[in-house]
């Protein structure tokens, strides 16, 4: 883009994945636009909090957990160390939309040690009583992603949270 341009690169770089997003007509042109996400090239965009806005358009928009669970990976990388990204987080865990719940309940997946443990609580107490499919499962993954690391917190928070559906307990105690 030229100099003096009134669009920084960051606006083109979203300005463009809305439009491959919200122009497709065929799903797979949908992860494409996930898979520029994913590249080394966007990484420099990717992990800024104003990429959260595009995110949950795209959790909005794709209401299926192919493209909820792909775009997930993305808002992990806003999360990790921002304190404004996981309060954020913490707001969606609440959200009426589910896959907009799903995605703040498992956008930590693969964090490891980065994992914030306070933020996964939470998100997971806000959605314990939740009856829908996708979120108990969602809560079972996190949790039991989750226990490759600390495998003693997982227990005592499956321990500790009686409500967790049949479903979470399973999935979050499966390889423990």
């Amino acid at each position: 883009m030229a100099s003096g341009s009134r669009w920084s690169d960051a606006e083109t770089w979203e300005a463009t994945l809305r439009r491959l997003w919200d122009d497709a007509t065929h799903r797979e042109e949908r992860h494409a636009a996930l898979a520029v996400v994913r590249s080394k090239h966007s990484a420099a965009h990717t992990d800024r909090l104003e990429s959260l806005a595009l995110y949950e358009h795209f959790l909005r928009t794709g209401r299926w957990w192919d493209l909820v669970d792909e775009t997930s990976h993305a808002v992990g990388l806003v999360v990790v160390g921002d304190q404004a990204a996981a309060d954020r987080m913490r707001v969606w865990a609440r959200d009426p939309d589910l896959w907009v719940r799903r995605s703040a309940i498992i956008c930590q997946l693969q964090h490891k040690a980065a994992t914030n443990v306070a933020l996964l609580a939470d998100t997971i107490e806000a959605n314990l009583e939740d009856p829908e499919f996708f979120i108990r499962k969602a809560i079972g993954w996190a949790l039991r992603d989750y226990a490759r690391t600390s495998p003693d917190w997982v227990r005592t928070f499956v321990a500790d949270h009686p409500g967790l559906s049949p479903l979470s307990r399973r999935e979050a105690l499966k390889h423990l």
